[in-house]
């Protein structure tokens, strides 16, 4: 579980100079903070050598349950920038973001998506074409904070940008035509992803992969997947598969790993996303 920083140690933190903006890194250069993988890669790519990047995420930690050190809540009251997702994917993160006086970034915001409802899913970086979007976004939210560098900023979104055009047009080519279209898996984190590509998915539990499982939500998809023709259920590596594999047995189907591409992945952000088309594609039948 995310332990959110108390009011009063965000106060003790403001009252020893935290939160007023950072001067960059030794070399001077500004300093942007990603509260996860996919935001992190983003802010790389397109602020290139011209600020320095942070990702409060660690390799192999479920963003969801990350939890801040005393340095890491300095590194977000200072940043020069913060990239974050909203909604409350990552509490922790929120608490201190709102603490800031400096500029952020709610990627939610930046790619539309909290116009969705009330119940907003916020893994909107499955979507190329919404995190093309947020890719325009954190360009300029950089070249703000790089003015000297506003044209290299630029160029680098214009290739990161082109680079997720590809991919879109890959995915929907292997995904365009399939013999099935229902997509089972852990949580409920695919549905952006699914739905770009005239997809459905069906999760064994909600928005948050550490929701307890529902017996009667089990046998219900254990009918669905056998009615349906079902081949696969998508396990995460981050999450336990112990649940999926237990629904694969009861419908004698096969598992395969799905990527929320919340980790960091071999290939980055690109590669990741085509070993899912690859493993949606055997999974689907496409051709």
């Amino acid at each position: 579980m995310v332990r959110p920083l108390t009011a009063a140690v965000v106060v003790v933190l403001l009252a020893a100079g935290c939160g007023d903006g950072g001067d960059g890194d030794g070399d001077g250069r500004p300093r942007v903070v990603a509260s996860f993988f996919p935001l992190a890669e983003v802010a790389e790519r397109v602020g290139g050598d011209a600020v320095e990047v942070t990702d409060l995420t660690p390799p192999g930690v479920e963003p969801h349950d990350v939890e801040l050190s005393s340095d890491e809540v300095d590194e977000l009251l200072d940043a020069d920038l913060v990239v974050y997702l909203g909604g409350g994917f990552q509490p922790a993160v929120e608490d201190v973001v709102h603490q800031r006086d400096g500029p952020s970034l709610d990627v939610l915001d930046a790619a539309g998506a909290t116009d969705d409802g009330a119940d907003v899913d916020p893994h909107v970086w499955l979507d190329p074409t919404l995190l093309a979007r947020i890719t325009g976004a954190v360009g300029d939210a950089v070249a703000d904070a790089v003015p000297d560098r506003e044209d290299d900023v630029a160029a680098a979104v214009a290739r990161y940008r082109a680079e997720l055009e590809d991919l879109d047009a890959d995915l929907a080519a292997r995904l365009g035509h399939c013999e099935r279209d229902l997509v089972v898996s852990a949580h409920d984190a695919f549905d952006r992803l699914a739905r770009h590509y005239g997809l459905r998915t069906e999760a064994i539990t909600g928005l948050s992969p550490a929701a307890e499982p529902d017996p009667g939500r089990l046998a219900e998809l254990a009918d669905l997947v056998e009615r349906d023709g079902v081949t696969t259920v998508f396990t995460e590596e981050l999450v336990s598969p112990e649940v999926a594999e237990a629904l694969a047995r009861e419908a004698s189907v096969r598992t395969a790993v799905l990527d929320p591409v919340e980790g960091h992945p071999d290939g980055g952000y690109l590669g990741a996303m085509r070993r899912n088309g690859d493993a949606l594609a055997e999974a689907l039948g496409c051709r």
